[in-house]
């Protein structure tokens, strides 16, 4: 390979940098949100969350949705053999129409049934990551916004969806 082949790969790596960047998720221009265990109504169309929590080992037991046709608003909400969430991340685009929750020291209890029919969700994925790590996934069919709290005794993390 000659100079001028040397160029044009060097210019055709460039390039690809340069238009991987321009498309890739841009963290730091996220609003990061602490949830905490009370409703608070304010529903976000993105940005990253967390709750702060201390080290705890849990098990999801399950995850259960429910609509209610007179707000117009879903109620996802995942459930914990402990009395408080683990420590959670996540990270919601309505753009994308995507959720991400990180469960840290989680791990499934068991086989989580069939999330079955729903208003907005299109459907829910888990990747046990390790026995520490549980990722979820949640896609869904259009554009809406998210209310995310968590409650206590038993620990649930609580995901209201509107449009």
């Amino acid at each position: 390979m000659g100079m001028s082949g040397f160029k044009w790969v060097f210019v055709l790596s460039i390039l690809t940098i340069v238009i991987n960047q321009s498309f890739a998720q841009n963290l730091f221009s996220e609003r990061l949100r602490r949830i905490h265990c009370a409703k608070k109504s304010i529903f976000l169309e993105k940005g990253i969350f967390h709750n702060g929590g201390t080290k705890r080992l849990s098990k999801l037991k399950a995850i259960r949705h429910s609509f209610s046709r007179q707000t117009g608003h879903e109620r996802i909400v995942f459930d914990f053999t402990t009395s408080e969430i683990p420590r959670i991340y996540g990270h919601l685009s309505s753009v994308n129409k995507k959720l991400h929750v990180d469960f840290f020291d989680t791990e499934l209890f068991g086989n989580i049934s069939s999330f079955g029919s729903s208003k907005y969700v299109d459907d829910v994925k888990f990747f046990p990551l390790s026995e520490e790590m549980l990722s979820v996934e949640l896609n869904f069919k259009e554009k809406v916004t998210f209310d995310i709290f968590c409650l206590k005794s038993p620990g649930r993390l609580v995901i209201d969806i509107k449009q």
